[in-house]
């Protein structure tokens, strides 16, 4: 008996969808891509029940007659390759055949289409990639796809994707939005379960992205634009200080469609070198142009992954138009104190994080002795005050032996073995100049250009950087008005409303209680209306409403943190937004009020992201810049 047989016809399909048709968001994909081959000016997406229920794709294209829908569900039917030549020279998006006759396998599909010189169009049935009928029926102009039960006759693909609806329509979204932003001047419209998502009118690039994107990024987006006989880049990169761990706003395009490639995300993160902090990742959208016989599309039955002809060339020249836009916008600063690396220690740091030495004083030293006296010294004229041998200057010191002493930095400090007692440079300067409380005060401050102070804590030299400082005394304030409550509100003269985002306006709506708190006095109108006749009195007038709620909102996003933490989450991005610019041009009176007030603070080192407050001022840096 033969071993070898044909597959049916039927289970040849329902194998080739798992290869186009894994999910619900590809089923969105591969049909919103034909509604665009068709023409349509309009392309509207509902999907309920994460997409397993019903996908309704609908568009005002050219339509079909009844003998092309009904073909349509043949595998590999096509209107756009006769020969294999036309596989490479295409600008539309699907060629095989492959994606009606996959979906119809796995789902039962309902077809209405008609085109614009017919009277009547006609509806197709097919279930589990069985015809059922055809017959003519009264609709639009264009074509109106309805996929109900995806994997319905697959159990074993099914259970796969049941239960996480969430986790379906974040993917549909995300496929919705690959589209709509390689495509401004078609009108789309998205929603889930029949609520409203996405509305957006036809537009240009940066108008998409805003759209698509949300307002926030509109500030960041930086132009990109190169053209050579190899590619055409154009596009928008995001400023460096706009850049952050949790960013999924990374986009490219080639010839209208997006894909996949980690060598290019590289080259355009490579750009930003020493721009942004390390684990950071900047914005950018990137479409790029190139001749159809130097790219294939066609690597992967989903099309996310593409070959270049000319891979490395490109690589090149995306590096150069990237860094060359980041330079002639100024977001190439000629020196950042956030971005550029200052090789002092950084004054406050924790003390575990240090090996610290073993310390303790000798009974029978007499600094007297001829053995410690050197005649050629000249005698100190500054009266002896304690202990002053910096801390930092002890780590990683080995001493020669106990009898022989140490001489560092003008002071003596003798190691004990290991049999006596351990007390810690710290507990030496407790005991001597009183706790590290009283220690802990600045004093008095200069003001340097650029929003930085000198002056002394705790008996040593620091440079401060004010818009640090007073980010971490208006999170404290912010905080503490928080735990009273709520933060005192300042009525705006005339109520500002502002258009959210789906998304936007039901993260703010849940989020109501913590907005009030801090401030703000919402009323929410619907359909991603707001009203806001009061905002946060501790901050600026200054700073522009939607930027400042607009930065919470996707700040809360991103942070994904747990409820009893939000409020400190909206706490820091309030004090990192409200002290943006603080510092340039006050006096040394403003600035010795703000470091005073600094001192109360639960950490004056470090802001609440992070970064370092103050950095100290070394006599051996000193010494060694007056040596040079």
């Amino acid at each position: 008996m033969n071993k070898i047989r044909l597959l049916p016809e039927i289970v040849a399909n329902q194998i080739a969808a798992g290869e186009v048709v894994n999910a619900p968001s590809n089923v969105v994909k591969e049909m919103m891509e034909n509604s665009l081959d068709a023409g349509a000016q309009c392309v509207k997406v509902n999907y309920r029940n994460g997409g397993k229920e019903l996908i309704q794709i609908v568009d005002d294209g050219s339509g079909m007659s009844s003998e092309d829908a009904r073909m349509a569900f043949d595998r590999h039917a096509t209107s756009k390759i006769t020969s294999i030549e036309d596989v490479y020279r295409l600008h539309t998006f699907g060629f095989r055949g492959e994606a009606l006759a996959s979906i119809a396998a796995v789902a039962e599909v309902e077809l209405r289409t008609r085109r614009q010189d017919d009277e009547i169009g006609t509806v197709t049935l097919i279930s589990g990639g069985e015809f059922r009928s055809q017959m003519p029926v009264a609709c639009s102009k264009g074509s109106q796809f309805m996929v109900r039960n995806l994997f319905y006759n697959v159990p074993s693909r099914r259970k796969f994707i049941d239960g996480d609806n969430s986790r379906l329509g974040s993917q549909i979204k995300s496929e919705f939005q690959r589209v709509a932003l390689c495509n401004p001047e078609v009108e789309f419209e998205l929603r889930q379960n029949d609520a409203l998502v996405y509305s957006l009118p036809p537009t240009n690039r940066r108008g998409r992205i805003v759209d698509v994107v949300g307002k926030h990024v509109k500030q960041n987006l930086l132009d990109v634009e190169v053209d050579t006989s190899v590619v055409r880049i154009e596009g928008f990169v995001g400023r460096p200080q706009a850049a952050k761990k949790r960013n999924n706003e990374q986009y490219l395009f080639v010839n209208g469609r997006y894909f996949n490639s980690i060598p290019m995300q590289r080259t355009i993160v490579r750009a930003y070198e020493r721009l942004i902090p390390e684990g950071c990742m900047p914005s950018y959208f990137i479409y790029l142009t190139v001749d159809p016989d130097r790219v294939d599309v066609n690597v992967h039955p989903q099309k996310t992954t593409v070959k270049f002809a000319d891979h490395d060339v490109i690589l090149e020249i995306l590096q150069a138009a990237v860094r060359e836009t980041l330079v002639k916008t100024g977001a190439v600063p000629m020196m950042d104190f956030q971005t550029q690396s200052v090789d002092i220690p950084v004054f406050g740091a924790e003390r575990h994080s240090y090996a610290e030495p073993r310390i303790a004083t000798r009974s029978d030293y007499n600094p007297f002795r001829d053995e410690y006296i050197d005649p050629t010294a000249p005698m100190p004229d500054v009266p002896f005050t304690g202990f002053d041998v910096p801390y930092d200057d002890m780590v990683g010191v080995k001493p020669n032996a106990v009898s022989d002493g140490w001489k560092a930095g003008g002071s003596l400090v003798e190691y004990i073995d290991e049999e006596a007692e351990e007390e810690t440079l710290f507990d030496v300067i407790e005991s001597t100049m009183g706790t590290m409380a009283e220690c802990r005060t600045f004093g008095e401050a200069m003001v340097l250009p650029g929003g930085y102070a000198v002056a002394t804590y705790g008996g040593r030299g620091v440079v401060v950087a004010l818009q640090r400082a007073y980010e971490c005394v208006l999170y404290e304030d912010i905080m503490a008005s928080l735990g009273a409550g709520s933060a005192p509100s300042q009525r705006m003269f005339f109520a500002e409303e502002l258009e959210l985002s789906a998304e936007e306006y039901a993260l703010m709506e849940s989020h109501a209680t913590e907005f009030a708190a801090l401030g703000f006095e919402v009323e929410y109108c619907g359909g991603g209306r707001i009203s806001v006749a009061g905002r946060p009195a501790m901050l600026d007038m200054a700073t522009p409403l939607d930027e400042l709620l607009y930065e919470l909102l996707h700040g809360i996003e991103e942070g994904g943190i747990p409820l009893d933490k939000e409020r400190e989450r909206m706490a820091e991005l309030m004090a990192r937004r409200g002290c943006r610019g603080y510092g340039r041009g006050i006096t040394s009176a403003e600035a010795m009020e703000l470091l005073r007030r600094l001192e109360k603070c639960s950490n004056p080192s470090f802001t609440p992201s992070g970064l370092p407050v103050m950095a100290e001022l070394t006599t051996e840096e000193l010494a060694a810049k007056l040596m040079r």
